[in-house]
């Protein structure tokens, strides 16, 4: 099971294949894997945002969590598999997360319960019954998709919770992770906002989980392993030729624009989303196609 100590450096959240019938497409998934498992990364998650969680069947993440352990099997590598398992309901969301864990999940990523709104001391009961289920968690603050935003007081009560190994923080800005640095938070952090990495690296977040990372995953590792040695502004300067293709995956629906790349890269059969997610624009693909060839030729995994 994911240990706090193993909660750094680069994650890939994956992204979901569909065959043009709207099917799991299993084959073109073992390839993307295979790319994936050939970078320096230390881990997965399964089933997060950029897996398209809202229209991923729950039976449908039991079959991604067992082709990604049998992938690692057939590449001879092994990174932690962290599955999302929250819901809006603390109940289904306790049943998934034991669930994961019995799939051999090493963590789960449980997001902030969202559509109902509750109160903070509410969210706090839902991470300690998510926590009960004996795998462990990795908060997910998203406020711009649950409705909700934790409070100072609330992160740090959650995150102090036995079973809570960190969080992904994807709130936005820099506050959350400041407030939890100034009152000596230690469980680690991660950045969700692909646009920050540098900027909350320096700030002490421990690594990120970042969608842009199938993309460009050896830049990203890069970015980070500069920064562990010590060159904050060699990272910051590696970053910067990064950015104009984060702004652009992020300029549609997560993760329409990075799914027309996979892609037109081949390592997806299809591009194929599920409704309500649309297909890009004509004009944000020539843009994708542009920013990539910037980057030069060099082979993306």
């Amino acid at each position: 099971m994911l240990t706090e100590q193993q909660l750094h450096g680069i994650f890939v959240p994956v992204v979901t294949p569909f065959a043009a019938d709207g099917a799991l497409d299993q084959a073109s998934y073992d390839r993307y894997l295979g790319a994936l498992l050939a970078r320096d990364i230390q881990g997965l998650v399964v089933n997060g945002t950029t897996g398209e969680s809202p229209t991923v069947a729950w039976s449908e993440v039991e079959s991604l969590v067992r082709w990604t352990k049998a992938a690692m099997a057939r590449h001879g590598k092994t990174v932690p598999i962290i599955v999302g398992t929250g819901t809006n309901d603390t109940r289904s969301t306790l049943e998934r997360t034991a669930r994961a864990g019995e799939l051999g999940a090493d963590a789960a990523l449980v997001v902030v319960p969202y559509y109902s709104r509750p109160s903070q001391a509410g969210i706090v009961a839902h991470f300690r019954r998510a926590a009960e289920a004996g795998l462990p968690i990795v908060v997910y603050e998203i406020p711009a998709r649950t409705g909700v935003r934790l409070g100072e007081e609330t992160a740090a009560e959650i995150l102090a919770l036995d079973g809570v190994v960190g969080m992904k923080d994807s709130s936005g800005g820099m506050e959350l992770l400041e407030a939890m640095i100034r009152r000596g938070v230690r469980k680690p952090i991660l950045c969700g906002e692909d646009a920050l990495f540098p900027a909350m690296l320096r700030q002490g977040a421990a690594g990120g989980i970042l969608a842009s990372a199938n993309v460009r995953t050896d830049a990203f590792a890069r970015v980070y392993r500069r920064f562990r040695e010590g060159d904050a502004s060699g990272a910051e300067r590696a970053f910067e030729a990064l950015a104009p293709l984060v702004r652009l995956l992020f300029a549609d629906a997560n993760p329409a624009p990075l799914k027309w790349l996979l892609a037109r890269q081949g390592r997806f059969d299809s591009g194929a989303l599920r409704l309500p997610l649309l297909p890009i624009a004509e004009e944000l693909q020539r843009e994708l196609e542009e920013a990539l060839g910037r980057l030069g030729q060099e082979q993306s995994g």
